[in-house]
């Protein structure tokens, strides 16, 4: 059983950056793939970006790619989403997600998500 927790979101305006957090629960953190996820108003839940457990290999969206970077840091237990050059279209409500998988990015792989944590990008 995996508890995570996202903090970090806020209202910031276009071009300015964030930096996503998502504290997880529990020994094997490490043992966990992690991705985020986004969902905008009226709009279905999006992959953002994902890092395997077993390579440290990461993937992202192509909406984001070059702006956001996925990291984490398991003796802190925690996972992380720096969004660089946000844009209004990036406004969304934030998960993150984990799965023992070695990689995915299907939504539907994950077993554990948290919260979520608003992100509100003004032009």
């Amino acid at each position: 059983q995996v508890q995570l927790v996202e903090s970090g979101g806020g209202l910031v305006q276009a071009g300015d950056s964030l930096r996503l957090s998502c504290t997880a629960s529990g020994r094997t953190f490490r043992r966990y793939t992690m991705g985020w996820f986004r969902q905008a108003p009226g709009k279905e839940r999006d992959f953002v970006a994902a890092i395997s457990w077993v390579s440290g290999s990461t993937d992202y969206a192509d909406s984001v790619k070059g702006r956001f970077t996925i990291s984490r840091d398991n003796a802190k237990n925690t996972l992380y989403l720096q969004m660089n050059s946000l844009k209004p279209e990036d406004t969304a409500v934030y998960y993150c997600a984990a799965t023992s998988r070695s990689y995915a990015t299907n939504q539907d792989i994950y077993d554990y998500w948290g919260q979520g944590t608003q992100v509100t990008v003004s032009s």
